[in-house]
Protein backbone atom coordinates (compact mmCIF):
# COMPACT_ATOMS: atom_id res chain seq x y z
CA UNK A 1 0.00 0.00 0.00
CA UNK A 2 1.40 3.26 -0.59
CA UNK A 3 2.01 6.13 2.13
CA UNK A 4 -0.89 7.92 0.45
CA UNK A 5 -3.10 5.43 0.48
CA UNK A 6 -2.33 4.74 4.34
CA UNK A 7 -2.48 8.34 5.29
CA UNK A 8 -5.67 8.31 3.61
CA UNK A 9 -6.76 5.23 5.55
CA UNK A 10 -5.76 6.61 8.82
CA UNK A 11 -7.30 9.64 8.77
CA UNK A 12 -11.27 8.08 7.84
CA UNK A 13 -10.40 5.69 9.95
CA UNK A 14 -9.69 8.36 12.99
CA UNK A 15 -12.48 10.32 11.83
CA UNK A 16 -14.98 7.20 12.07
CA UNK A 17 -13.65 6.37 15.46
CA UNK A 18 -14.21 10.32 16.74
CA UNK A 19 -17.58 10.17 15.37
CA UNK A 20 -17.84 6.70 17.43
CA UNK A 21 -16.45 7.57 20.53
CA UNK A 22 -17.84 11.84 20.33
CA UNK A 23 -20.66 11.23 22.97
CA UNK A 24 -18.21 9.36 25.19
CA UNK A 25 -15.98 11.64 27.53
CA UNK A 26 -13.07 10.07 26.51
CA UNK A 27 -10.97 13.84 26.69
CA UNK A 28 -9.96 14.59 30.22
CA UNK A 29 -11.52 17.56 31.91
CA UNK A 30 -8.78 19.55 31.58
CA UNK A 31 -7.97 19.04 28.30
CA UNK A 32 -10.98 19.77 27.38
CA UNK A 33 -11.17 22.63 28.93
CA UNK A 34 -7.80 23.53 27.23
CA UNK A 35 -9.51 22.43 24.12
CA UNK A 36 -13.09 24.96 24.72
CA UNK A 37 -10.45 28.39 25.03
CA UNK A 38 -8.62 27.80 22.64
CA UNK A 39 -11.69 27.59 20.07
CA UNK A 40 -12.85 30.32 22.04
CA UNK A 41 -15.60 29.46 24.43
CA UNK A 42 -16.12 32.24 27.17
CA UNK A 43 -15.66 31.22 30.48
CA UNK A 44 -18.44 32.47 32.85
CA UNK A 45 -19.63 32.31 36.44
CA UNK A 46 -23.16 31.86 37.64
CA UNK A 47 -23.84 35.15 39.37
CA UNK A 48 -27.93 35.57 39.49
CA UNK A 49 -30.42 33.41 41.33
CA UNK A 50 -31.34 31.81 37.75
CA UNK A 51 -28.18 30.86 36.48
CA UNK A 52 -27.13 29.03 39.93
CA UNK A 53 -30.18 27.31 39.39
CA UNK A 54 -29.60 26.43 35.94
CA UNK A 55 -25.69 25.75 36.43
CA UNK A 56 -26.78 23.43 39.49
CA UNK A 57 -29.22 21.82 37.11
CA UNK A 58 -26.54 20.75 34.35
CA UNK A 59 -24.97 18.11 33.01
CA UNK A 60 -21.09 18.16 34.32
CA UNK A 61 -17.95 18.04 32.11
CA UNK A 62 -19.85 17.75 28.92
CA UNK A 63 -20.51 20.09 25.81
CA UNK A 64 -24.46 20.55 25.47
CA UNK A 65 -26.03 22.56 22.92
CA UNK A 66 -28.89 24.62 24.93
CA UNK A 67 -31.78 27.31 23.33
CA UNK A 68 -32.69 29.65 25.76
CA UNK A 69 -35.10 32.53 24.14
CA UNK A 70 -34.55 31.66 20.67
CA UNK A 71 -30.91 31.44 20.88
CA UNK A 72 -28.78 28.07 20.87
CA UNK A 73 -25.18 27.76 21.94
CA UNK A 74 -22.84 25.39 23.69
CA UNK A 75 -22.50 25.21 27.71
CA UNK A 76 -19.74 22.81 29.34
CA UNK A 77 -19.69 22.64 33.17
CA UNK A 78 -16.67 22.68 35.17
CA UNK A 79 -18.51 21.58 38.14
CA UNK A 80 -15.09 21.88 40.67
CA UNK A 81 -14.35 25.12 39.62
CA UNK A 82 -18.17 26.18 39.54
CA UNK A 83 -17.91 27.64 36.36
CA UNK A 84 -19.17 27.20 32.38
CA UNK A 85 -17.25 27.65 28.98
CA UNK A 86 -20.23 29.33 26.49
CA UNK A 87 -19.47 29.50 23.31
CA UNK A 88 -21.90 29.70 20.03
CA UNK A 89 -22.23 27.96 16.78
CA UNK A 90 -18.46 29.14 15.14
CA UNK A 91 -16.50 28.49 18.46
CA UNK A 92 -18.19 24.55 18.63
CA UNK A 93 -17.24 23.92 15.14
CA UNK A 94 -13.95 25.19 15.87
CA UNK A 95 -13.30 22.75 19.07
CA UNK A 96 -14.60 19.71 17.38
CA UNK A 97 -11.62 20.39 14.76
CA UNK A 98 -9.29 21.28 17.18
CA UNK A 99 -10.10 17.44 19.12
CA UNK A 100 -10.27 15.63 15.46
CA UNK A 101 -6.80 17.19 14.56
CA UNK A 102 -5.58 16.13 18.40
CA UNK A 103 -6.88 12.67 18.10
CA UNK A 104 -5.41 12.42 14.75
CA UNK A 105 -1.99 13.73 15.96
CA UNK A 106 -2.19 11.29 19.45
CA UNK A 107 -3.28 8.05 16.82
CA UNK A 108 -0.44 8.88 14.30
CA UNK A 109 1.99 9.29 17.67
CA UNK A 110 1.13 5.57 18.87
CA UNK A 111 1.21 4.12 15.49
CA UNK A 112 4.59 5.45 15.22
CA UNK A 113 5.29 4.06 18.88
CA UNK A 114 4.17 0.74 18.20
CA UNK A 115 5.93 0.60 14.51
CA UNK A 116 9.22 1.36 16.20
CA UNK A 117 9.31 -0.96 19.14
CA UNK A 118 8.14 -3.73 16.69
CA UNK A 119 10.86 -2.56 14.20
CA UNK A 120 13.38 -2.81 17.17
CA UNK A 121 12.35 -6.67 18.01
CA UNK A 122 12.55 -7.50 14.37
CA UNK A 123 16.32 -5.58 13.84
CA UNK A 124 17.61 -7.61 16.72
CA UNK A 125 15.81 -10.61 16.72
CA UNK A 126 18.88 -12.67 14.99
CA UNK A 127 21.66 -10.94 16.74
CA UNK A 128 25.17 -8.60 16.02
CA UNK A 129 25.38 -10.45 12.77
CA UNK A 130 24.79 -9.50 9.48
CA UNK A 131 23.95 -11.60 5.80
CA UNK A 132 27.95 -11.58 5.37
CA UNK A 133 29.81 -14.36 5.74
CA UNK A 134 32.57 -13.09 8.71
CA UNK A 135 31.23 -9.86 9.40
CA UNK A 136 30.04 -9.08 12.47
CA UNK A 137 28.11 -5.57 13.53
CA UNK A 138 28.53 -4.58 16.80
CA UNK A 139 26.03 -2.03 18.17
Amino acid sequence: MSPSKITLLTTILAAGLLSFFSGCASLDSSNQESLLSAAGFQVRTPETPKQKEVFAAAESYKVKRVTYNGKSFYAYKQEKKGIAYIGGEAEYQKYQQLAIQQRIARDNYEAAQMQRDAAMGWYGAYGPYTAYPGVRVWR
